[in-house]
């Protein structure tokens, strides 16, 4: 049997893993729900259930894939005790996997897109009006959203031919560490500009008359849904990094190097956005228009503004393409574990089965507008809803409970496998917490998702 590759370094499988989890939910949600529930006192819940509710989480997958050497396809298969069936769910981690890059391709493709607008000073001299007429002029162009969505995904792929060593782990860190230089200069940028003040004093100094105002409970499971949300957890794409892992540290030291880091881009997410919002007096809940419509008129108003406007969007980008090129990966390895392809048959195959499958969010804007479902949205919110609502809560739920019941792989074995090696321990003591608490936290977080879309 043909050995499975390992990563060349501790810090690749640290930067790849981060690269997975740091998204867009990151760069362009964590900035607009902090903007719309109070700033500081939303961050500060944020962290709080970063640190109970994803750690733990990562650490049960990261260590499903480094006990099991597979991907989610195979995994269950490999761990779990005899004649039970805990490997029916690898369907669902797969189908999540295929679903996020059904809209992530699409989303990618707007960030590179905007990118070249910004580079060819597309914005100079528009109003506020014309700035947002031309994302919903994107969006109403089916070839214009098509085109970014192939290239997207070439790129994508182009990176991944190349192998985990050669391709995936070297093209991301030059990448994850691109974009880490990037939010430094712009946050500078940001906090040096006339009237930044208001806006980190918003950011970072709570205040709880905010967080009351915007209701207390809709704060607080709003920060519970972020935290547990940004982290990718439940459909196994950090399961495949652990089985490319070595034994040499501990899985929850490792989970908490991958939550550190994906924590610090969606804080300096916040220290670019919100100095620039108060030092151009824009509102900083302005929604998920923030990044397409009101970014955009604030560079605009920048001196150098064009530069600056293009760098945030590589930095978009980046940001992007690092969550793509890692589920890309587990992607592949689903065929490669399941049927033995060779990695290229498996990138020319899922070439175009990603290509094929995006192509309805791509036109879900234009050609296919008509296509919604009442509550939920257009095909883009529909497929957001199937993997954010559903496979990831659930398939959390199945990765928690598969790690602690005596009837799947046990605490035991969970236990032995996350801390092997060097660094931080899996605290035993809280057994009773991840074993039964945490569960009913996650059942709770999946039924108050659906109340709040359907209760409206």
């Amino acid at each position: 049997m043909k050995e499975r590759e390992k990563f060349g370094s501790r810090l690749g499988f640290i930067l790849i893993s981060a690269g997975c989890a740091i998204g867009l939910g990151n760069v362009w949600r964590f900035p607009y729900i902090t903007g719309q529930y109070g700033g500081a006192a939303f961050v500060l819940f944020y962290l709080f259930f970063l640190l109970i509710l994803g750690l733990p989480i990562m650490a049960m997958e990261f260590a499903v894939g480094r006990a099991s050497q597979k991907s989610a396809a195979r995994s269950f298969h490999e761990l779990e005790p005899k004649g039970t069936k805990w490997h029916w769910y690898s369907y669902g981690a797969m189908a999540g996997n295929y679903l996020l890059m059904m809209f992530y391709t699409t989303v990618g493709g707007w960030m590179l897109s905007y990118f070249v607008k910004m580079a060819k000073g597309d914005f100079v001299g528009l109003d506020a009006a014309q700035v947002g007429d031309v994302f919903n002029g994107m969006l109403a162009n089916p070839a214009l959203l098509v085109f970014w969505m192939v290239v997207v995904t070439l790129l994508g792929f182009a990176v991944c031919s190349r192998g985990l060593k050669n391709g995936v782990e070297k093209i991301t860190k030059v990448m994850m560490v691109c974009l880490l230089a990037l939010m430094v200069v712009l946050v500078f940028r940001s906090v040096t500009l006339d009237g930044a003040a208001d806006g980190l004093s918003f950011y970072l100094k709570p205040d709880f008359g905010k967080m009351v105002e915007a209701g207390a409970g809709e704060v607080i499971f709003a920060a519970m849904g972020q935290a547990f949300f940004t982290l990718s957890l439940g459909i196994g794409a950090m399961a495949i990094f652990g089985s490319y892992i070595d034994k040499k540290h501990t899985l929850t030291g490792e989970a908490v190097s991958v939550t550190v880091l994906d924590t610090f881009v969606a804080i300096m997410a916040g220290l670019i956005i919100f100095p620039a919002c108060a030092a151009f007096g824009v509102q900083p809940d302005s929604g998920p228009g923030l990044v397409f419509v009101t970014l955009p008129n604030i560079f605009n108003a920048m001196p150098g503004g064009r530069l600056w406007g293009a760098l945030f969007f590589v930095f978009m980008s980046f940001a992007a393409l690092s969550t793509i090129i890692a589920v890309f990966e587990n992607i592949l390895s689903f065929g490669m574990d399941l049927w033995g392809w060779t990695r290229k048959k498996a990138v020319l195959v899922n070439i175009v089965a990603i290509i094929l499958l995006s192509l309805p969010c791509a036109l879900g804007f234009n050609v296919l507008s008509g296509a919604a479902i009442p509550a939920i949205g257009n095909i883009q919110d529909i497929e957001d809803f199937i993997v954010s609502n559903n496979l990831l809560p659930l398939g959390s739920m199945v990765y928690l409970l598969f790690c602690t019941s005596k009837h799947g792989w046990g605490f035991k074995n969970f236990l032995a496998e996350a801390d092997e090696g060097r660094g931080i321990k899996f605290p035993r003591w809280t057994r009773v917490y991840v074993s039964y608490i945490l569960p009913v936290i996650v059942l709770v977080i999946w039924v108050i998702g659906y109340i709040q879309k359907f209760a409206k």
